[in-house]
């Protein structure tokens, strides 16, 4: 037998692998067979990929290779091909090839997500000194993609899953990653991830609040995350083209960490130029940390912006303090001294007007400070009114004065504020007489006014038509619902179509909302709309316009309702997205 054995069955690769290398220092043989025959004794030893390795020592210390043979052939079990054997049965049984596959990947992943050990792991790198080959091959399919992001959030130590993602994101699949931990603490990688997630954000400007809200996340990571972006988007900000959008996405990266609980005023202060301006920044540092405004500090700001030569306008713009003024001025229930007022108003009246202009100001600075004083002119008349807390029969007699300061967007800001407080009272519908209140007939307005603001308004008619309205009667829960679906097809009518019809269509889905709104909703949008419609709202409108359920009562015979018009019309112009 052992006359019998040779190489003959080794390609070139593999002999010169169990040839001795003259410079390479010997290991003690005893000690070397021993490790060799405890792994020759696990089962399907031979299908690991460092057999070779062990061979070439093997036999460098002296091994018997009629031993290793039978060593090899007892404990090959042949797992593997047992798996694929499996497989094809099931694919002759009739099983997809698709489906199968999925099976055994899913089988496998579950697997290794049981018994990974990050140690052993990382031994691949102490011992080879290139990229193993099956790696390389590895991020190429999804499926393994995604293991090795759920073995990175759960390993962030591995040295070789963060190789792995370096990998993955070299290979150009950073877009799959802004979610992964590991990212963060490899710079180059993370910057890669930034800038996918910030050209997402540029590129879907109609899908702003989700790609803003992705990056956000990503961002507030770590501390160490948060500043390097925020740096970065800072100078970003500073080019003429684009600027004020990246001004809008780091603003709403704070938000995001303010929400999280992070206190990340310093970092905002020392990136918009604050720390010249010492006075103003140490009140605007005090408000912001506390997330609270105070007479003391809004004098001190106050002060600083009347003088010769003001402070940045951009310092009173932070969102932050923003909303404090709009809340400590709108609403409900809060109350301010009688002689710090004034400045509340015309700090939150500059911030909303002044306009910045470099070289000769001349005329324009009279523009400016004449459109200061009618912001806070309005400003002054509406939080008097909505102070005095009138019923509506009351408020009729202010609508005109009402409308009329409308036109200025901080005061519709405002509006939805008070409009918000006040409607999301518990007992405000069961008090409510009116078939359309006037608060919420003042969102119309706003709507028709300032298109900007058609999120706001959206994001608050939502959360009515999803309020539990218990203590009225079921009928008058489902006229409520159609009062407020009124005003999303007005906010349709006024350009928020797709955002509108998607959240319908979502409720419709869901199944939790009666079919009959579904179908109010769909009676109003039909006789309200017509043609021209984009492929998108075509898209998500039809298939609940098609749907028996909810239109079968409104159809007649032939083609000259509604409905069927409109189901004759875009099958004849378009053709549906999949």
């Amino acid at each position: 037998m052992d006359d019998d054995y040779d190489d003959r069955n080794l390609d070139a690769g593999d002999r010169m692998d169990l040839e001795s290398d003259p410079g390479e220092e010997l290991e003690n043989p005893e000690v070397v067979l021993k490790e060799c025959a405890e792994k020759f004794a696990t089962p399907d030893y031979i299908m690991e990929p460092g057999i070779f390795t062990q061979l070439k020592r093997y036999f460098q210390s002296g091994g018997n290779p009629l031993q290793v043979i039978e060593e090899l052939s007892s404990n090959y079990t042949a797992v593997a091909q047992m798996a694929n054997l499996i497989a094809e049965w099931l694919i002759i049984g009739g099983v997809k090839v698709q489906d199968v596959q999925a099976m055994v990947e899913n089988h496998l992943k579950d697997m290794i997500l049981k018994t990974f050990d990050p140690k052993k792991a990382d031994i691949i790198f102490t011992q080879d000194v290139e990229t193993p080959a099956w790696l390389t091959q590895l991020i190429e399919h999804p499926t393994w993609r995604s293991l090795i992001y759920r073995l990175a959030e759960e390993y962030p130590d591995c040295l070789m899953l963060n190789f792995t993602i370096k990998l993955i994101s070299d290979a150009g699949f950073q877009g799959e990653i802004t979610s992964i931990s590991t990212a963060a603490q490899q710079l180059e990688v993370f910057s890669r991830v930034l800038k996918t997630s910030i050209l997402s954000f540029l590129s879907n400007p109609e899908n702003w609040q989700n790609t803003s809200r992705e990056c956000a996340k990503m961002v507030c990571h770590g501390q160490h995350t948060y500043v390097y972006s925020q740096v970065v988007i800072h100078v970003l900000a500073r080019e003429s083209k684009g600027g004020s959008i990246m001004r809008r996405l780091s603003q709403e990266i704070t938000k995001c960490a303010q929400k999280n609980g992070n206190d990340v005023t310093p970092i905002t202060m020392a990136l918009n130029g604050a720390s010249a301006y010492p006075q103003a920044c140490q009140a605007l540092t005090a408000m912001l940390s506390k997330n609270t405004l105070n007479p003391a500090d809004i004098s001190v700001l106050f002060r600083n912006y009347n003088s010769p030569d003001p402070p940045p306008i951009d310092l009173v713009r932070t969102p932050q303090f923003l909303e404090l003024l709009v809340d400590s001025l709108f609403k409900a229930g809060v109350k301010l001294n009688p002689d710090y007022k004034p400045k509340y108003i015309h700090l939150l009246a500059y911030a909303a007007s002044v306009v910045e202009v470099q070289g000769k100001k001349g005329q324009k600075r009279t523009q400016i400070k004449e459109e200061l004083q009618a912001t806070v002119k309005a400003i002054e008349t509406v939080h008097k009114i909505c102070n005095t807390n009138k019923g509506s029969s009351e408020l009729m007699a202010d609508l005109g004065t009402i409308y009329q300061c409308l036109r200025f967007p901080v005061v519709s800001i405002g509006i939805i504020r008070w409009v918000e407080c006040t409607v999301t009272e518990p007992s405000y519908f069961k008090l409510s007489t009116e078939h359309t209140p006037i608060h919420l007939a003042l969102l119309d307005e706003v709507v028709s006014c300032h298109p900007l603001l058609h999120d706001q308004v959206l994001d608050l008619l939502i959360r009515l038509f999803e309020s539990k309205q218990d203590e009225l009667e079921i009928l008058v829960q489902l006229e409520m619902r159609k009062m407020v679906l009124d005003r999303m097809v007005n906010l349709l009518c006024s350009g928020c179509v797709v955002p509108v019809v998607k959240y319908i269509k979502q409720c419709w889905q869901k199944g939790d909302t009666d079919v009959s709104l579904i179908r109010y909703f769909v009676t109003e949008v039909l006789e309200t709309i017509g043609p021209p419609y984009s492929y998108e709202f075509v898209n998500l409108f039809m298939p609940m316009v098609e749907n028996d359920e909810i239109t079968g009562t409104m159809r007649a015979d032939g083609e000259n309702d509604p409905v069927s018009e409109f189901i004759v019309y875009c099958k004849a112009h378009y053709t549906p997205i999949v």
